[in-house]
C-alpha cells in the first residue's frame, strides 16, 4: 500500500505535545494507581510497551525510588519478590500481558495496568487500570500512546514535563529539512543512549523499522564501540539520545558517518525521529500506518 501523506501515524506524531500535557494533567488523579516509593516493582510489557517498561525501570531506579526490574511478558522473572507489578499495554488485548496477570492473582501482589482501549480484557484482571483513551492510536506503529504513557510515568516521579512539551513543539514546527539535515537521504542508523535513554534509542530503532522497513540498530552509548562503530561509515549515521560520551561524536565522524545529537529532552528528541519514519515511508511508498506483517496487538491462539 502506498504512502499517504494524512496518515493517522502522521496526525498521531504532531499531536505528541499536546497529548502528552493532557494526560500530565491528570497526575494528581493517576498517581495513586501506580507503585508508592519504595516498593520494589516490575514493569511488563511488549515490543514499544516493552521499552516503556526500560525506560520507567531506569528512571524510577535513579530517581531513587526504588528498585525496578523491566520484562518482556514472554521472559519475565516474576517468581521473584515484587510487591506491585506494572504492565503496559495500548490494546489491552496482548495475550502475553494477560497471561502475566492471570499468573499473579491469589500471589499477594499489587498490579496496574496501563491501557488505552476500555473494556479490553487486561482492564477485567489487573488490581488497578490507568486508563488513557485520549492517546489511543488508529495507527499500528505506535507513537503517541508510548511518549504519553512515559510523559505521565515521569510526572508520576516528580518530574516537569513543560521543558519536554515546549521542545517537542520545536521539533514539529520545524520545517523537515531543518529537523532532519543529515538523516533522510542515510542508508542507515544506529541509535544509542545512556541510563534510561537506552530504552529510548531501542524504541527508535523499533519505529524506523516498522514504519519504513529501514535498517535501524540500537545500544548502550558505552557498548558502541565495544564492535558495533564498525557499521559507521559513510552515508549512514549514528544518533545519541540524551547524554555523550566524552570523545563518541569525534569518533564518529571520523569513520565518514553523520553524528547526530541535539541537547533537548530525550522525549523531544524521540518525536524528531517520528518524523524520520514519516519522511524515509514517504521515500520507499510504504504505507505507514500498516506495516507489513503486523497487527495492532498480537493475539496468540492456545497452545
Amino acid at each position: 500500500m502506498a504512502f499517504h501523506p494524512d496518515s493517522h501515524l502522521r496526525r498521531e506524531v504532531f499531536g505528541q505535545p499536546d497529548d502528552w500535557a493532557a494526560v500530565t494533567a491528570r497526575v494528581a488523579e493517576l498517581s495513586p494507581l501506580l507503585p508508592v516509593a519504595g516498593a520494589r516493582i516490575a514493569v511488563v510489557g511488549c515490543g514499544t510497551s516493552f521499552s516503556v517498561a526500560k525506560v520507567y525501570a531506569a528512571l524510577r531506579e535513579e530517581s531513587g525510588q526504588g528498585e525496578t526490574d523491566a520484562y518482556a511478558a514472554s521472559e519475565n522473572r516474576l517468581a521473584r519478590s515484587y510487591e506491585h507489578v506494572v504492565v503496559v499495554s495500548r490494546s489491552g488485548t496482548t495475550t502475553e500481558v494477560l497471561e502475566v496477570l492471570e499468573g499473579l492473582r491469589g500471589r499477594g501482589v499489587t498490579t496496574t495496568a496501563i491501557v488505552a482501549t476500555p473494556g479490553t480484557p487486561i482492564t477485567t484482571v489487573a488490581d488497578h487500570v490507568v486508563l488513557l483513551p485520549e492517546v489511543d492510536e488508529q495507527s499500528v506503529v505506535q507513537t503517541r500512546f508510548a511518549t504519553s504513557t512515559l510523559a505521565l510515568l515521569r510526572a508520576s516521579l516528580g518530574e516537569d514535563l513543560s521543558a519536554a512539551v515546549a521542545d517537542a513543539r520545536v521539533v514539529l514546527a520545524e520545517d523537515e529539512e531543518t529537523a532532519l539535515a543529515g538523516l533522510v537521504d542515510t542508508e542507515q542508523v544506529t541509535f544509542v543512549g545512556r541510563g534510561w535513554t537506552v530504552g529510548l534509542a531501542e524504541e527508535a530503532a523499533l519505529k524506523l523499522r516498522e514504519s519504513a522497513q529501514f535498517w535501524t540498530e540500537s545500544y548502550p552509548a558505552m557498548e558502541y564501540r565495544h564492535g558495533p562503530i564498525a557499521i559507521a561509515t559513510t552515508g549512514r549515521a549514528t544518533w545519541a539520545f540524551g547524554e555523550v560520551p566524552a570523545g563518541l561524536g569525534d569518533q564518529v565522524a571520523s569513520t565518514g558517518a553523520h553524528f547526530e545529537h541535539r541537547d533537548i529532552d530525550p522525549l523531544a528528541e524521540l518525536v524528531r525521529v517520528h518524523r524520520l519514519c514519516l519522511a524515509k515511508a514517504r521515500l520507499a511508498d510504504l504505507d505507514p500506518d500498516h506495516p507489513r506483517h503486523l497487527t495492532r496487538s498480537i493475539i496468540l491462539a492456545p497452545a
